[in-house]
């Protein structure tokens, strides 16, 4: 059940969602994801097959990063459930919600697909994970219509990195392809969020400010439930296809600084005063811790790279 405030905001709201649902619409591109699946490298599994790395001519990272973003996509049904309870089932919302899920359908479906035909991982391995995941069914669930906003966005734009860099790992042009397209289409849901909470800004910047400052400093990539993920976002954050350097850089600065504007925005509230000065000094803090990260990842590469040529 929707609170009073978000009722009032899912009305001024809708004229915005309905523009920016008619805009995607014109934007995005028909894809199939059989099309894109290199079905001619499959074959039947053994009853007796057990599965090496080998198979897979993928580093450690690319399976890391591979493992990770197929099963926050396989957790769909519960970030559909989530995603209605917020934005509700009528008019322009409902109808977005509803085409959101057609689209992200495709994303578990073509990447798994992928990973079974050409043994990218080991099969038994993630089902059984995929299996946990769904039954564990944990996301993220914001508590309020505008933080729900301000994670949707976030998240939307980290995982399109996510996959865009995933990509960059992966040698075999399909896997390639894929990923790009998924990310493509992770993006155009970005810039959805990203400016149905522009618009909630100007509407209610005080509400707004609190509401960003509270997941921004909760937020965290989705991943609860995942078997290993710690482990593998170690991986993943290691190898620079996503970390907090990145995190900052890419998210922070541009969206909740930039495009939203938080350091310009005038009359609010005391108490969001108090969020935004605490928001702009916690990106300040992630931004120097996560350079250096970054350079602690980077230099750890240089010096395996190294050994490497000296070992050749």
């Amino acid at each position: 059940m929707h609170v009073e405030a978000d009722i009032q905001s899912l009305a001024d709201l809708e004229p915005t969602v309905e523009r920016l649902l008619a805009r995607h619409l014109r934007q995005t591109k028909e894809w199939h994801p059989h099309a894109l699946v290199p079905w001619s490298r499959g074959e039947d599994f053994a009853p007796d097959y057990e599965w090496s790395p080998d198979e897979a001519n993928l580093t450690p990272e690319a399976r890391s990063a591979l493992f990770v973003n197929v099963l926050t996509e396989e957790n769909l049904p519960y970030y559909f459930r989530d995603s209605e309870r917020l934005f509700g089932r009528e008019g322009a919302w409902g109808e977005w919600v509803r085409r959101w899920t057609a689209e992200e359908g495709r994303h578990g479906r073509v990447i798994y697909d992928y990973l079974s035909v050409t043994r990218a991982l080991d099969p038994v391995a993630l089902e059984r994970a995929r299996m946990a995941q769904v039954q564990c069914g944990q996301v993220p669930q914001p508590p309020s219509l505008l933080e729900g906003l301000a994670y949707v966005t976030l998240q939307e734009l980290a995982t399109r990195i996510a996959h865009f860099n995933t990509g960059h790992h992966i040698d075999d042009p399909a896997g390639k392809a894929i990923m790009r397209r998924v990310a493509f289409d992770e993006n155009l849901h970005f810039l959805f969020y990203r400016d149905v909470m522009s618009a909630a800004v100007e509407i209610d910047p005080s509400g707004a400010v609190v509401a960003i400052a509270n997941q921004v400093q909760s937020f965290a990539m989705p991943g609860v439930g995942i078997t290993d993920f710690d482990a593998h976002s170690r991986i993943i954050a290691e190898a620079g296809i996503y970390d907090l350097a990145i995190h900052h850089d890419q998210i922070l600065q541009p969206v909740v600084l930039r495009d939203w504007n938080l350091p310009g925005l005038t009359e609010l509230s005391g108490m969001a005063e108090a969020a935004r000065e605490r928001l702009i000094a916690l990106i300040e803090r992630i931004g120097r811790v996560g350079q250096r990260l970054a350079d602690r990842y980077a230099e750890a590469r240089s010096s395996l790279h190294r050994n490497a040529a000296l070992a050749r």
